[in-house]
């Protein structure tokens, strides 16, 4: 641990490298710690895995102490990487005792909130970490220390103008690390604007050629997938790890390799964040062989004991590519980098192979036994329909089927005592309610279990009836209201049980019991207490209904002018 020393580490910090199993620095690390401890703004080209973390963290584990304000945050890309970058943090500072959190999104922001009054140290995801600036939540009054960390990909995922609203929030006078895998002119635009005087600190690929060995395989559109399935049963691997370039065609992949009896996990943006940790868990405990992922989900990803990583997707760009088989062939260890090409990749693949830095030779293709892919099914299945009936207990579009299956169907006949009651139809002869009287139907009173209807006559449609016998409402017949305990009314008057052919020409009487403590017009129109002295319907002109008019208040005639006050209702 004497080289760690030489660097400028504390004895405190060495132990707990040591124990960790630190042996000597990286590249990374033996250029940018010195710089780091110093004070000095950074711009390190580093891609992931060569060590970067312990180098950016060196100056906070170092010169910060416990305190009530946030005096260091840290910018990822995504989720994972900001748990990894939070939790390796934890680990370098156990003896210290500061205070880590990882902020992002897909979880509650309200359990953040109480957690940041306590931070020391804030590592996040841009767009969370706006949220809380947006919401006040968050002060950076106090910061010391700001670490930009896979700045390529964040600006590939567009949080560009999230970074530099972010940068503007932090006090002028503070120190600025930046660290990419490929600098831009974009990122040294940035650099420029936010940082000075910065060292420049460039390390070559933490990959060995040597180590390494790409391979691609040229397949017909159609075995693409058998080709991976029986490679990965042939190929001698401890962890595999499956490139896509969509979410869909990460499941897709995932549940048909899980078909053909391989044990494999999937894991993107999509996924509840919850289902992600536990997925990367179980990947790192090796509980799980195969891990088919996006670029975005498995950037900044350190997962040790990668052997082989397939690119079932060719990249649209060659960083991607590098990016890809960079998680295997990692701290002296052999590895392998598998592209299954068909004929849609090709122009893809021409760009990527003509990198010189990038070696890829062909394979042979092997004889294959072709794997019958399974239909992906669930919310992305586009099968169409059947129109055929419906299974029973369905949903059903008519009000002339029963809407449970388990109800069964209804009959007007009276299979509990005196009370039966009927479904919903048009254009039928089904009934409606009875209690204690007569069934009765929408094409008017009937006896229990008579059936059958005349479309070219007009039709009675029945309503409630409490008591007696009713006829409700109908369509191109005469219809009918509510009785409670004696004769029914319609819309259209009083009509005997079972008439089918009232009459809407001439007046309609009916009388209404008076309701006691009800307020009613008086004689000459002032509000009195005490029932009720007119009826609902009462003579019209021409003979017409007065069903649903305000009821007008008679008077005696009076000489001259009349001037009839109605009641406010």
């Amino acid at each position: 641990m004497e080289k760690f020393t030489k660097l400028g580490l504390s004895k405190e910090l060495t132990d707990v490298l040591k124990h960790a199993g630190f042996t000597e620095p990286s590249e990374i690390q033996k250029k940018a710690i010195p710089v780091a401890l110093a004070g000095k703004d950074i711009i390190g080209g580093s891609a992931t895995g060569s060590g970067k973390t312990l180098a950016f963290a060196s100056p906070i584990l170092e010169n910060l102490e416990p305190s009530r304000k946030i005096q260091a945050m840290i910018l990822t890309p995504t989720r994972e990487l900001a748990e990894q970058v939070a939790q390796a943090i934890r680990d370098f500072a156990k003896n210290k005792k500061l205070n880590v959190l990882a902020v992002y999104g897909g979880v509650r922001i309200e359990s953040q909130i109480k957690k940041l009054y306590s931070t020391d140290v804030l590592v996040g995801t841009p767009g969370r970490i706006q949220d809380h600036i947006n919401r006040r939540t968050l002060r950076l009054d106090g910061l010391k220390i700001l670490v930009l960390d896979e700045v390529d990909r964040m600006f590939d995922m567009g949080f560009s103008r999230d970074v530099e609203k972010i940068i503007h929030e932090c006090p002028e006078e503070r120190q600025t690390m930046m660290f990419s895998a490929t600098i831009s002119s974009e990122i040294d635009y940035l650099a420029q604007k936010y940082t000075k005087n910065p060292v420049e600190i460039a390390v070559k690929s933490h990959i060995d050629p040597s180590k390494l060995k790409q391979v691609y395989y040229d397949v017909p559109d159609n075995k693409k997938f058998s080709l991976l399935v029986s490679l990965l049963k042939k190929e001698d691997a401890d962890l595999v790890m499956v490139f896509c370039s969509t979410r869909r065609n990460v499941d897709f992949i995932s549940d048909n390799l899980i078909g053909a009896g391989i044990h494999a996990r999937a894991i993107h943006g999509g996924l509840e964040q919850k289902k992600r940790i536990r997925v990367l868990d179980e990947f790192h405990k090796k509980g799980v062989g195969v891990l088919v992922c996006t670029d975005v989900a498995a950037r900044g990803l350190d997962i040790k004991g990668v052997t082989h990583v397939y690119n079932y997707d060719v990249p649209a760009d060659h960083k991607d590519y590098i990016h890809r088989i960079g998680r295997t062939a990692r701290a002296g260890e052999k590895g392998k980098a598998i592209t299954i090409l068909a004929s849609r990749d090709y122009e893809k693949f021409s760009d990527i192979s003509n990198i010189d830095a990038i070696n890829i030779t062909p394979e042979k293709l092997p004889q294959l036994e072709i794997v019958r892919i399974r239909i992906a099914q669930g919310r992305n299945d586009t099968r169409a329909r059947s129109n055929g009936p419906r299974i029973p207990g369905g949903r059903n579009f008519g009000r002339g089927n029963p809407r449970r299956d388990s109800r069964g169907p209804r009959s007007s006949g009276p299979s509990r005592g005196p009370r039966s009651s009927g479904g919903r139809s048009f254009g039928g002869s089904s009934g409606g309610r009875s209690f204690g009287g007569k069934s009765f139907s929408r094409d008017g009173p009937k006896k229990y279990n008579s059936s059958g209807s005349n479309r070219d006559r007009p039709r009675n449609s029945g309503g409630r009836s409490f008591g007696g016998s009713s006829s409700g409402g109908s369509f191109g017949g005469s219809s009918g209201g509510r009785s409670f305990g004696g004769k029914s009314f319609s819309r259209d008057g009083p009509k005997k049980y079972g008439d089918n052919n009232s009459d809407r020409d001439g007046p309609k009487k009916y009388d209404r019991k008076p309701k006691p403590n009800r307020i009613s017009p008086s004689k000459y129109g002032r509000k009195t207490s005490g029932p009720k002295r007119y009826s609902k319907s009462g003579p019209s002109k021409g003979g017409k209904s007065s069903y649903g008019k305000k009821p007008g208040i008679r008077r005696p005639p009076s000489k001259g002018k009349t001037n009839i006050r109605r009641p406010k209702r």
